[in-house]
């Protein structure tokens, strides 16, 4: 009885920890009090999308160049979300995408369940639109499939409609295609694999006032057809919402939010959801600069079969964000839950937290049964200039406008210039790196501006530190050496880096750094690992990676 008793007891306590992981410490939107705070995410999930099925709802967001791609978060109630799968493990072609490709890859996908199947459609803005689908969001999706190749082609979402035929409206990428702020439809063969009509110019927004259209959303309700999209630009729009009796129009446009008074920018792209109690709500994200585009969650209604999103103040035709609200009425109550951000390396599984910047080659590193992640240096190039080209970055996005991000690591090395350590990435970044030289090893902090025009990396400070230990190896010795290395992140994302050879006793080390911004996504935070050209690669071991207030 002791024997199972005690069992139960370490169970109990197993959860415990196992949900106390699951709760963020340091954004929480859901109250406790039946209502939620926005955003609901406070992390870069940009261009969110999301269906209903059942009593679930399913999300997905851009990815871009990041594998796995396609994250796909799960919710009963739209205010807590679980990370729980990614639809795209390798992005294709693969010998484009195992290096770095920052701002490609996975645009603005789209989200639907339909006959029993979900559905997840992209554009890659160099090689057309793709299409997955399952019938099960948390296990494999099908291999992408080439519904309409071209350069320029993005942002696109089907519809299924009720005579049996299948739409697809798409935007137009001014990178690629030399002409933007159009929206085209185009019809599909009815299993949503390829398009069987030319493209038909369902709107402009070279009208002087709705520039920058992009991003759109089909949906059928009450007989009309509508088109959610916003215009405006990213940090400056507002939501747009066509409406139309036929399907290739012409459409009829309104802005059904904006801005006013509140303090969220944009607000831009999104989804309309439906409970299963009847009420629409609008998942859509705010460009936050540093912190990426943050997800929110507005209530919607509906006057004279036009939807009005947010608070609608007296006089207007249209509504602005919410900072708070009561949560949306699904019949039932849940739990907090929010995506993973700590990760103590225990399991075989990488953690969904982390992504690389390219797709995953195993000379990347490995996870272990040992309590640890292993990272291998990335060999640098011979005419090496910054991080911008280095693709195993394993990194997560930042959960909150402030938190500490702590690691454990025991860096090791035979080569001098070997180096391992903390990183803050995106268009500006600053890491801590531990770097061999000689017997000992350097602790220093670098900073690089403008890492795409390929600026230099500038090294800010540097102190010495013995090996921790030194064993033979091979032709050359092993040295290693143990340290904790931490970065807290306070408004305005300015981070203050430390670091510890005990765990307990933590040293402030070098300038404060302003985060910036990636190529379309928000600033990460993790771990890399580098070797200078033509040498054996070093390796670093993280023991943990902690996220707290």
């Amino acid at each position: 009885m002791k024997k199972i008793l005690s069992f139960a007891l370490l169970l109990l306590s197993t959860n415990i920890s196992f949900f106390a992981q699951i709760a963020s410490s340091v954004w929480i939107a859901d109250q406790g009090d039946g209502t939620y705070i926005n955003p609901v995410l406070h992390a870069d999930y940009s261009d969110p999308d999301v269906c209903a099925a059942g009593d679930d709802f399913y999300m997905t967001a851009s990815s871009f160049g990041c594998t796995p791609g396609l994250p796909i978060l799960h919710s009963k109630d739209l205010v807590n979300w679980q990370l729980v799968n990614y639809a795209v493990k390798e992005l294709n072609p693969a010998e484009f995408f195992n290096q770095t490709q920052h701002g490609k890859g996975i645009w603005a996908p789209s989200i639907r369940y339909h006959n029993g199947e979900y559905y997840i459609y992209w554009g890659d803005p160099d090689f057309g639109i793709y299409m997955i689908k399952t019938t099960n969001p948390r296990g494999e999706w099908s291999k992408p499939v080439l519904v309409q190749g071209g350069k320029g082609l993005i942002d696109p979402t089907p519809l299924w409609d009720d005579d049996g035929k299948a739409y697809l409206i798409y935007a137009w990428a001014g990178s690629r295609s030399k002409m933007n702020s159009i929206l085209t439809v185009s019809e599909m063969n009815a299993d949503g694999t390829r398009l069987i009509g030319n493209p038909i110019l369902v709107f402009d927004g070279n009208d002087g006032v709705n520039h920058t259209v992009e991003g759109p959303k089909f949906y059928k309700h009450n007989g009309y057809y509508y088109i959610f999209a916003p215009a405006g630009g990213v940090a400056t729009g507002w939501q747009l919402v066509l409406r139309s009796k036929q399907v290739f129009g012409p459409y009829k446009s309104k802005i059904v939010m904006m801005q006013g008074d509140s303090d969220i920018n944009g607000p831009h792209q999104g989804a309309w959801v439906e409970t299963n109690q009847g009420e629409s709500w609008f998942v859509h994200f705010q460009d936050k600069g540093a912190y990426g585009r943050i997800i929110h969650l507005n209530p919607m209604s509906w006057e004279k079969d036009w939807p009005v999103i947010g608070k609608k103040r007296s006089g207007k035709q249209w509504g602005e964000p919410v900072g708070r609200h009561t949560k949306p009425n699904v019949g039932a109550t849940y739990p907090v839950i929010t995506p993973p951000e700590s990760d103590e390396f225990n399991s075989r599984d990488l953690g969904l937290q982390w992504q690389w910047y390219a797709n995953y080659q195993p000379t990347f590193g490995f996870t272990t049964d040992l309590g640890y992640i292993r990272l291998y240096g990335h060999i640098l190039s011979e005419d090496f200039v910054n991080f911008w080209e280095v693709p195993n970055l394993l990194l997560q996005k930042f959960p909150a406008e402030t938190f500490t991000a702590t690691t454990k690591l025991k860096v090791s090395a035979k080569a001098d210039g070997q180096q391992s350590g903390l990183i803050v990435m995106g268009w500006d970044y600053c890491y801590l790196g531990v770097e061999k030289q000689g017997e000992e090893f350097i602790l220093k902090q670098v900073i690089c501006k403008d890492a795409e025009d390929k600026n230099p990396e500038i090294e800010t400070t540097a102190i010495l530190l013995p090996a921790s230990r030194k064993f033979e190896a091979g032709l050359y010795p092993n040295y290693e050496r143990d340290i904790y290395l931490r970065v807290k992140v306070t408004a305005g994302a300015i981070c203050n880096f430390y670091y510890s050879l005990d765990g307990k006793k933590y040293h402030p080390f070098g300038l404060p750094f302003a985060a910036r911004q990636g190529k379309w996504i928000g600033a990460k935070v993790g771990l890399f690992s580098t070797a200078p050209f033509g040498k054996e690669r070093g390796w670093v071991d993280a023991d943990w990676f902690r996220i707290e207030k």
